[in-house]
């Protein structure tokens, strides 16, 4: 049972990051235990990632602009991009679903149309300046917060809605309500610790993550991985709005 955890620890930041963690060929990643600890400690990637991308701040935090534009573009590098890719696939579905072509067909396809590169090119750097100017205002702590907060969403979004996708289901199915409801627990006391606005920025991120996927699902018909990740990158760049505004 604790190893099964420990995988899952290991399988949450090796599926949701680019650390370098080593597996056994005999670990069975399957399994329904490390499959929903690796949804358990999801959030705590958000917060893992958040805290090294300050750390590297604090380091070149006297290059000004520079310097949080840097570790920006290194948070999301340390993520491997995962949530943006997937906005390419959301919009070339979106547009396809608007010229009565098959959605989930075309957001299964390998390559990637203009459009879907545009709206990547245009919210990647609207996230971008969220976060420099959340660095250079000095809300480091409301940062790390909000990786967290969207990454929670995304739990109770496998909760809410069912999927197109059979390992997404299979998430799903993993993500009993021990795991989901431990993962709120425990991650909202770590996120108070953060900053007071915590619950107010989870309350917020929660709406904004069902208004989204809703939407979505409207749209295209179904719910898969790649919808997912665009939530994600959404819910985001929207609680920078939020707490900038």
């Amino acid at each position: 049972m604790l190893n099964n955890i420990y995988l899952g620890l290991k399988f949450s930041f090796s599926y949701f990051s680019i650390l370098p963690i080593p597996f056994k060929n005999s670990d069975n990643l399957s399994h329904h235990t490390i499959l929903g600890t690796m949804l358990f400690f999801f959030p705590l990637v958000g917060f893992v990632l958040g805290g090294i991308t300050v750390l590297l701040l604090m380091v070149v935090g006297h290059l000004e602009w520079y310097g949080a534009l840097f570790s920006a573009v290194v948070y999301m590098m340390l993520y491997g991009f995962l949530h943006t890719e997937a906005i390419i696939d959301v919009a070339d579905a979106l547009y396809a679903s608007h010229s009565q072509k098959d959605a989930y067909a075309i957001i299964k396809e390998p390559t990637v149309g203009a459009m879907g590169v545009l709206y990547a090119v245009a919210l990647v750097i609207l996230k971008l300046a969220g976060v420099v100017y959340l660095f250079e205002h000095g809300f480091w702590m409301e940062f790390i917060a909000i990786l967290m907060v969207s990454r929670l969403s995304l739990l109770l979004l496998f909760r809410v809605h069912t999927f197109r996708s059979s390992f997404a289901t299979q998430l799903k199915n993993a993500l009993t309500p021990p795991y989901l409801l431990g993962a709120f627990l425990l991650f909202s006391l770590l996120g108070m610790l953060l900053t007071s606005q915590f619950l107010l920025l989870l309350l917020i991120g929660l709406l904004l993550a069902l208004a989204i996927s809703f939407t979505l699902k409207h749209k295209l018909g179904f719910l898969n991985g790649d919808v997912l990740g665009a939530t994600l990158e959404g819910v985001e760049i929207l609680l920078f709005l939020g707490v900038l505004l």
